[in-house]
Parts: C-alpha cells; sequence; structure tokens
C-alpha cells in the first residue's frame, strides 16, 4: 500500500462521513474535535466524504446529461463534491489555530485502476502526508477518489471514503483508522428496523467483512478487507457523541465469539432468472466473466436442469438490473430474462457459527413459523442468508433477531 513509515506521534486515521460535514455548524464541531485530539498528543489525518447529499446531486446531473453514462467526465464530475468539504474543514481548523491543508487525491499518490466509477487502490505514496505531520499539519484528505496510470481522476463507489481511509492507515501503518459516523456503534440490527437491536461493542473482520456484504451501511466491504488484510484496527464512533463505539479486530483479539452476532438485511436487492439456457459449464463460466469485467457484483447463485436446458437465478445489486440485462440480451438472446425487484435479502452472522449445530435449522424455522416463503438460499461457515419478498422483511428481521437472542 506504499511506503510503510512511521512518525514519531501516535498517526491515527480519521474519517468523516457526509453527515459528518452536512453543515457550517457541523464542519466547525469536527474541527473543535480534531483540534482536540491532537492537543492529546495524536497526529491526526483526516480523509473527508462530500457534504450529505452532494454526491447524489451530481449523480442526478449526470444521469439528467447522460444517462448511464460513466467514464473520465463522470469520475470528475463526483470527486468534486469532496473538494468542498476539505476546503472548508481546512478553513475552520485554521480559523480555530490549528495548521490544516487540504489535498486532492492526485496530489498525494493515491493510484488507482482505470474502472471509473468503481476504481480500486492499487498504491499510496505515504511520504508527503508523513512528511505534513511531522510539521505538525493537520492532513485533510479527499476521500473516494483516486487517480489512474494516465492522470485521469477516479472515483472508488460506494462507500469509497472509508476505503481511502483504510489504505491510508494501511500505508502509514497508523495506530488506528477512525471512522466517524452519524451512528454512535454497529448494532445487531438495523435499529430502524428492529427496535430491540444492541450496540457491539467488539467484531472480528471476518464478521464485519459478511455484514458489509449482507447489507450493513456501517462499514463498506472494500475497506473492511483491506483492514483485515493490513491488521488496520477500525473504531466505529459517533460524530455528535464522545463514547466508545464498536472496534473490529482479529478474532484473537476478541473476548467472546456468540453464536450469532447480529441479523443484516440489505433491501435493495433484485433477482434474475434465466430460461431456458444451453446446458454446460462453459456458458456459466462466459456468462460471469463478462458480468465480473463490468464491475457487477452478483451475490446468491442457484441452478438447476430442465431436460437438456439450464435454469439460472442470481442475484444482485438494484442497481445493477439494467447493465445485467444488456449484457444478458446480447450474450444469451435465446434465454427469457425474468426480474424480481421487491425483494430483500436477510442474513445472520457470527464467528460463533462454525462450533454450534442447527444455526441453520433455526433460520429456517423461524422464517416457517412467519410463513416466509424463500426465492434463494446461501450459507457459509459463519452466515446463512435468505431472499424473501419486501414486504416479509420487518417480521422476518425481527422475529431472527429475538429467535437468536440478540434482543435488548
Amino acid at each position: 500500500m506504499g511506503e510503510a513509515m512511521k512518525a514519531e506521534r501516535l498517526v491515527r486515521v480519521k474519517k468523516f462521513g457526509g453527515t459528518s460535514v452536512g453543515s457550517i455548524e457541523r464542519i466547525e464541531d469536527v474541527a473543535k474535535r480534531v483540534l482536540e485530539s491532537q492537543k492529546a498528543g495524536e497526529s491526526p489525518v483526516l480523509v473527508v466524504s462530500a457534504m450529505s447529499g452532494e454526491t447524489n446531486r451530481l449523480v442526478g446531473l449526470a444521469e439528467t446529461v447522460n444517462p448511464g453514462y460513466r467514464g473520465v467526465a463522470y469520475d470528475m464530475l463526483l470527486a468534486s463534491g469532496e473538494q468542498v468539504s476539505i476546503s472548508l474543514l481546512a478553513m475552520a481548523i485554521e480559523r480555530l489555530g490549528g495548521k490544516a491543508k487540504p489535498f486532492l487525491a492526485h496530489q498525494l499518490g493515491i493510484y488507482t485502476d482505470s474502472m471509473f466509477s468503481k476504481a480500486k487502490i492499487t498504491k499510496i505514496d505515504s511520504s508527503r502526508i508523513l512528511k505534513e505531520v511531522e510539521e505538525g499539519v493537520i492532513p485533510i484528505v479527499a476521500g473516494f477518489q483516486g487517480m489512474d496510470s494516465n492522470f485521469n481522476v477516479t472515483t472508488l463507489g460506494r462507500g469509497g471514503s472509508d476505503t481511502t481511509a483504510v489504505a491510508l492507515a494501511a500505508a502509514l501503518e497508523a495506530d488506528a483508522c477512525e471512522i466517524f459516523t452519524d451512528v454512535p456503534a454497529v448494532f445487531s440490527a438495523d435499529p430502524r428496523l428492529v427496535p430491540k437491536a444492541r450496540e457491539i461493542s467488539r467484531l472480528s473482520f471476518e464478521e464485519m467483512v459478511e455484514m458489509a456484504s449482507l447489507g450493513s451501511k456501517v462499514l463498506h466491504i472494500r475497506s473492511v478487507e483491506i483492514a483485515a488484510k493490513y491488521g488496520v484496527k477500525l473504531h466505529v464512533r459517533s460524530t455528535f457523541e464522545k463514547r466508545e463505539g464498536t472496534w473490529v479486530l482479529m478474532e484473537d483479539d476478541m473476548m467472546e465469539n456468540p453464536v450469532v452476532t447480529a441479523v443484516t438485511h440489505d433491501a435493495s436487492t433484485a433477482v434474475i432468472k434465466l430460461f431456458p439456457m444451453p446446458d454446460g459449464t462453459s456458458v456459466l463460466a462466459e456468462l460471469f466473466e463478462m458480468l465480473s469485467k463490468k464491475g457487477i457484483v452478483v451475490d446468491i447463485i442457484t441452478q438447476s436442469h430442465k431436460e437438456d436446458k439450464q435454469r439460472l437465478a442470481f442475484s444482485i445489486p438494484n442497481e445493477e438490473i439494467r447493465p445485467t440485462l444488456s449484457l444478458v440480451s446480447e450474450f444469451l438472446s435465446e434465454a427469457e430474462a425474468e426480474v424480481i425487484e421487491d425483494v430483500a435479502k436477510i442474513s445472520i452472522v457470527g464467528v460463533g457459527m462454525r462450533n454450534h449445530p442447527g444455526v441453520a435449522a433455526q433460520f429456517f424455522r423461524t422464517l416457517a413459523d412467519f410463513d416466509i416463503p424463500i426465492h434463494l438460499v446461501t450459507t457459509s461457515e459463519i452466515k446463512v442468508s435468505a431472499v424473501i419478498d419486501s414486504k416479509h422483511l420487518d417480521r422476518a428481521a425481527n422475529g431472527l433477531h429475538t429467535a437468536f437472542g440478540l434482543d435488548v
């Protein structure tokens, strides 16, 4: 992830999301909090998102001008949001007597591939940030963006500022990466859906990866994967309250491993069903290779045979329906595609599931007791997931949360 260097002081990367800098008042509050941490002996390195709502506004403008376009101009447009927020935060810190400097990704050497709108970080040069830190300056880095080998501005996709922050923490060998957000911690379920959800004080990287992939919006999956790979401790905290929050750590650092840690859901799910498809594995390989090259993430997959043809069903994010259908129509013109949109994915996660039989049985029994039909199912050592009709999501989430003893 770039040169591994350490400053003399305690380097800690702090990421502030869009709601944290959503107004001038909130930006000023962040400035005060950061300066307090610096006075306490930390060397803060900040990663900041665009002000809340700004990225969506820019996406809307792009869709109005050229629907579906993804390329150089799209990423340059979206990256402009962070330029505003980092500049305002630097001004706020300077006004309070601190020293701060805003940086766009290309100024620091945050390099990515050229997958526009979904780029991945390939290298970070940590030398310039460390130089600023050693001089007592607070670097404020634009999250969500990078630069490819042709000097094009790139963006990292949903949750990209989390990814920037964790990758930067790895490159700096920072003590920890703090993710400041509008929730006080990671919960055992979405409190808006499950009122009896409770705060989780510690999670393993593996659990957090699964939760992020299964619909938890607190951290993006790529950021957790980088943290796990480089051993970066993550600390999810509230911007608006001074409380402990949730630590995401190596499993060896966990105090205990409950059987089920959390119930997660993803309401932005769709199912694509294809029939008839040519028989054989090669057609599946080609289809999913093409989807992968387009950056389309496929989740649950089921396949079955009928005579000399095969049926295929798989789940994707709602936002990928149009490009998926376009690709399918070109590649499998003889197959009829059915789209099921009013569905959601419900899951249970917990590293303790490895050593406890009967978890899947309890999962399915709970859904059966509520008379909830299932479209697709997938399991792993530490998760069970099912795609169900959206109208059943509330009952499923609350029922599973109670069934596995997670209620407050």
